[in-house]
């Protein structure tokens, strides 16, 4: 093989490498190995034969570890009638006499009384155990209002007649949560 073409399909398996990153759904998908190459080289917008992207896709997998999941050890409660807290004339907010923030994303924070409900998760969780939560709560169709997680705590803000859906996905989220890729 001549060394332009060499060079050339460096050049491609890195930019496959690059853009396959940027896509973490098929990231995933590869490690599970799930993913149709063909298929993700024709969505990948990179400048080469499908063909070539699907055999650069292909490497990469077989380099990737596999995609495996953990059951989390959380307990996994519902707490209704949650809702933004008043802030007052400085963009403080006020609590009410026992009423304090269950979470604040931004300068919205979440207490006692409203109209939403929150699953607040205790135990093993992480940034990955919350994007699995978002994950799953998406595909049932669940928006959330805010979402957190920090020291053993995951909150997610969901509407009220969602709260008995979303503490269900909640939980079997946290029974099945990707492992990282060791860096």
């Amino acid at each position: 093989m001549p060394i332009r073409d060499t060079v050339h399909d460096m050049s491609l398996a890195a930019e496959t490498r690059r853009e396959i990153d940027r896509h973490p759904f098929l990231l995933t998908a590869m490690r599970a190995g799930v993913l149709n190459y063909t298929a993700a080289a024709r969505y990948l917008e990179i400048d080469g034969e499908t063909d070539a992207i699907a055999t650069a896709l292909r490497r990469y997998a077989d380099e990737l570890p596999a995609y495996e999941t953990e059951s989390r050890d959380v307990r996994v409660r519902m707490e209704s009638g949650i809702g933004p807290l008043e802030d007052d004339q400085d963009g403080v907010e006020t609590e009410s006499e026992g009423d304090a923030a269950l979470v604040t994303v931004g300068d919205t924070a979440f207490g006692a009384g409203g109209d939403r409900t929150a699953i607040v998760a205790t135990g093993d969780v992480d940034t990955t155990a919350l994007a699995a939560t978002l994950t799953r709560l998406s595909v049932e169709d669940i928006s959330s209002d805010a979402a957190a997680v920090s020291s053993e705590t995951m909150v997610v803000v969901v509407k009220r007649r969602d709260g008995a859906n979303a503490l269900r996905a909640v939980e079997a989220a946290l029974e099945r949560v990707g492992t990282r890729i060791a860096q």
